[in-house]
């Protein structure tokens, strides 16, 4: 009971049952293939971002419940991270992050599936954001790309 009065305690916990769950679920190898957008990425000097689909239902780029990942490129950190957000009609029905370095102790979360318990259809508008955690615990936001998501 008292494990869980601290923040140690609690990540403990938390770090446990992530790698529980991905154990017993595994994850297979997929193959990721570039996106044809005009919008595939964005650099602001700081870093870039490109939007690669690991598995593309219907050929026609990313769609609803379609697996996409990223590739990252930056020199403003060692550890750079991808968030994706998306919106429906102004609501935030989904969003993911996940580390983009070699030592990231979840690569397979680095994989985005499109969809969510909120998100159960239709088309979205998303923003992927490259970003890292600064020596003083903030979030510093390197460049974002538009991603639309058809349905």
């Amino acid at each position: 009971m008292f494990i869980f009065l601290t923040r140690l305690g609690r990540l403990v916990v938390g770090m446990a049952a992530v790698v529980a769950l991905t154990s017993v679920i595994g994850f297979s190898t997929l193959t990721t293939v570039p996106v044809a957008s005009k919008h595939q990425a964005h650099s602001s000097g700081s870093g870039t971002v490109t939007l690669l689909m690991v598995a593309d239902a219907n050929g026609s780029g990313p769609s609803w419940g379609d697996t996409v990942t990223f590739t990252v490129s930056t020199s403003a950190t060692q550890y750079p991270s991808v968030e994706l957000d998306c919106n429906q009609n102004g609501s935030l029905v989904y969003t993911h992050s996940a580390g983009f370095y070699p030592t990231y102790p979840w690569p397979q979360s680095q994989n985005f599936v499109l969809k969510s318990y909120v998100w159960t259809g239709g088309a979205a508008d998303c923003v992927a954001r490259l970003y890292y955690v600064n020596s003083k615990g903030t979030s510093v936001t390197l460049t974002t790309v538009s991603i639309p998501v058809s349905a």
